[in-house]
């Protein structure tokens, strides 16, 4: 399967979504502010297959974070997941309207990588 990136500030639901995708066989790091993202996504990019990102963070806006992990990894496939309706501006985006439900979660990465 796949490693994945997962950042939200919100650590009830890092736990939730880290468990879910764990379970479905995915590798997870999960970081709860863009600035920790950005430290771990540059040691080992070479390592994700997949970034999922809130909308909301500390600093930056899940897009932003989005597009300076894609100039390290151009193509990198990325989620954005938020509580507020959102048209992603970066192509090949996705987009989950919090809440959902699990089986989106695992059929947007599916999507995504193309599985």
């Amino acid at each position: 399967m796949a490693k994945i990136l997962i950042v939200d500030d919100e650590p009830t639901l890092l736990t939730l979504l880290t468990r879910f995708l764990e379970r479905q066989g995915h590798q997870v790091t999960a970081c709860d502010s863009a600035q920790t993202a950005l430290r771990e996504f540059t040691a080992r990019s070479h390592e994700y297959s997949l970034v999922i990102s809130d909308l909301t963070l500390d600093g930056l806006t899940g897009e932003d974070l989005i597009e300076q992990l894609r100039a390290i990894k151009p193509g990198l496939p990325a989620l954005i997941a938020s509580g507020y309706p959102h048209e992603p501006r970066i192509p090949g985006v996705g987009f989950l309207q919090k809440p959902f439900m699990p089986q989106a979660l695992g059929q947007a990465i599916d999507k995504l990588l193309k599985i």
